[in-house]
């Protein structure tokens, strides 16, 4: 029978002959394609069991391999699955397995509800925790002017923002800050391949989501129900109604 300390001995010198491997392999073409096509099965099960992108580092510690090595399997991979129903993409940093953009409306149909977009008062808040990152609430409702209790909740449960530490002023409010998942819906690679926003000297900080571009990135982002939407127009209209309220209050005391 074999022993456990003979296994462990076992997998370190694979590991270790694996090493030696890669490395000959940077100096001999032949070598190279050998360690390439030796890794590329490991490879394509990483990527098919990670719930996340993986980085081509982290790729080469799991498999022991060159990063140079892993770079070429991913090239590989990606060719070889470029006209089929799931693709190589590059997002949030790594690569991940998906579904080819040409599957999307069979595959929206069938894992994701008839409605399938943010409303205006969602995309609004999301554009400026994604411009302004990290951002408390307060900052979110001065852009915004009006409560943003539901929406903030809305993508905190949609899983776009998350919580970022709590901010160092008085009260430390919570700060938030966008997800992976939002890079992947919005098939960006990473924060930098954010829109632009052009601002001219002066100007106020004003997100307009058109000009942001986000509307045109979210076809693969989950929505909110009709009955969210209500909830944030009814807020609005409470604010608009509390503003009314108070300068007519005003004026009567003035008149007094």
């Amino acid at each position: 029978m074999t022993s456990a300390c003979s296994l462990s001995f076992t997998n370190r010198k694979q590991k270790h002959v694996s090493v030696e491997t890669t490395e000959r392999a940077l100096e001999d073409p032949e070598e190279f394609d050998i360690a390439v096509a030796e890794v590329r099965l490991c490879v394509e099960a990483l990527l098919f069991v990670a719930s996340e992108a993986l980085s081509i580092k982290t790729i080469a510690k799991l498999t022991c391999a060159q990063e140079s090595v892993v770079g070429a399997a991913l090239q590989q991979i990606t060719q070889a699955q470029a006209d089929r129903g799931v693709v190589v993409r590059e997002v949030g940093g790594g690569y991940r397995f998906s579904t080819a953009p040409q599957a999307r409306e069979a595959v929206e149909a069938y894992l994701l509800p008839p409605k399938t977009t943010l409303s205006t008062p969602a995309l609004e808040a999301l554009a400026i925790v994604a411009h302004m990152q990290p951002v408390t609430k307060g900052e979110i409702e001065s852009i915004r002017g009006v409560n943003s209790d539901s929406v903030v909740n809305t993508l905190l449960d949609r899983s776009l923002i998350a919580e970022g530490g709590r901010k160092d002023v008085v009260g430390r409010p919570m700060q938030y800050k966008t997800t992976p998942t939002f890079l992947e819906s919005f098939g960006l690679r990473s924060l930098d391949d954010l829109p632009q926003l052009e601002l001219e000297p002066g100007q106020p900080l004003e997100l307009d989501l058109l000009t942001a571009g986000m509307p045109q990135l979210l076809p693969e982002t989950p929505s909110q129900t009709d009955a969210e939407t209500e909830a944030e127009d009814a807020e609005a209209a409470g604010e608009t109604q509390a503003a009314a309220d108070t300068a007519v209050a005003e004026n009567d005391a003035q008149a007094e």
